[in-house]
């Protein structure tokens, strides 16, 4: 009887143990998924919020540039396009979330 008992308790730690082994063999999974978050979701999702509030802003007389490397001035815009003048009388259509970057006013001295 003693050996049935004897069993019984070895057979409930083993069990503990392997329970603990498992959850740490888990564990640098999920530190590995809070690193991707931290170092390349979330800054990701911010230079899109950014750029949002960016694309949200555009107005007419903006200098701007498109990830073409085109720059030019906004003549026109419209709710997904707008007309960038890149030359005097040569204005091109273009998408809105295609501009790169807006410039301070008089970075394009004559177009």
């Amino acid at each position: 009887m003693d050996s049935l008992l004897n069993s019984a308790f070895a057979q409930s730690a083993t069990d503990a143990t392997s329970t603990q082994q498992g959850l740490m063999s888990f564990l640098p999974l999920v530190i590995l998924f809070v690193a991707f978050y931290f170092f390349l979701i979330r800054p990701q999702m911010n230079r899109q919020r950014d750029h949002q509030k960016i694309v949200e802003g555009l107005h007419k007389g903006d200098e701007v540039v498109i990830t073409g490397g085109m720059l030019g001035r906004i003549s026109d815009v419209g709710d997904n396009y707008l007309k960038l003048e890149v030359a005097k009388g040569i204005e091109v259509k273009v998408q809105k979330q295609a501009v790169a970057t807006v410039l301070p006013k008089g970075t394009i001295k004559e177009i």
